[in-house]
């Protein structure tokens, strides 16, 4: 579904990606983890077409995609959640969910005056198709809310019901678990694992909650340092020990950061 070969990204004479190689399977929830700064926003932000890498390549479904921007990938199939979801404060849920379907004819003024009838044929095909997301995900009782007002957890809801409402080949997800609370952060992770078997979505996560990590994501890719460091289950990456001196390494450099300030 998704390959990189060799990816680099360097910022001036940091590199924050550095050599990553991988493979994220069509159907699979794979996860990716590791201790801040190493790397795995920035890659994220690669494969989602933020910014082009510095060398190496980019497939979707064996397609080379490198460089390419992100609504090209949306015209592909490729989403992306963000941890601070990005929804139309102003909109309703119904209104946020009908925003998403490109090249709507009612968007174009001339069909607006001269095709009504395929303005409104259109319109009610994309009302069914949000009104089915709404229900999919349980959002019956905000559905005419402003989105302005909804909690952390039901935005992040929100936007996985955006993803929805086109044809999604793959989802990449930043920190959906970020702020949420407890109860919403199990619907949500039981919606991926609706998505994922019965529609088939495939999901690249990155999460720092690792019991959202263990439940959902099988392989778990760890990075370090801007390097692919391991890949496995859940119970092998924290048996690993490489894994662990990452973790602990990362975690005694800032406290001697602090020490010394």
């Amino acid at each position: 579904m998704i390959r990189t070969e060799h990816v680099v990204k360097r910022f001036g004479g940091i590199t924050a990606v550095d050599d990553v190689s991988l493979s994220i399977e069509k159907g699979s929830i794979t996860g990716l983890v590791g201790p801040n700064g190493a790397g795995k926003t920035t890659f994220f932000n690669l494969i989602a077409g933020r910014f082009p890498p510095s060398s190496g390549k980019i497939f979707l479904d064996g397609e080379d995609v490198t460089g390419l921007a992100p609504h090209d990938l949306f015209g592909k199939g490729l989403l992306r959640t963000f941890q601070i979801a990005h929804e139309f404060t102003h909109l309703t849920v119904r209104e946020n969910l009908m925003a998403v379907p490109p090249d709507q004819a009612g968007e174009t003024l001339w069909k607006a005056w001269f095709l009504p009838g395929e303005v409104r044929r259109q319109e009610k095909e994309v009302s069914a198709r949000a009104d089915e997301v709404i229900e999919f995900l349980n959002l019956t009782h905000i559905a005419d809310e402003l989105a302005g007002n909804l909690s952390g957890g039901q935005k992040k809801l929100l936007e996985l019901g955006r993803t929805m409402m086109v044809d999604a080949k793959v989802v990449l997800l930043d920190e959906v678990g970020a702020g949420v609370n407890r109860t919403l952060l199990n619907e949500i992770g039981d919606a991926i694992v609706r998505l994922n078997k019965e529609r088939g979505y495939t999901f690249f996560v990155i999460e720092h909650d690792m019991d959202l990590i263990a439940r959902l994501c099988d392989p778990v890719i760890v990075m370090a340092e801007g390097r692919l460091l391991a890949s496995g289950t859940v119970e092998e990456i924290k048996s690993n020990e490489t894994v662990i001196e990452a973790y602990l390494g990362a975690g005694r450099d800032r406290a001697a950061e602090r020490a010394q300030a």
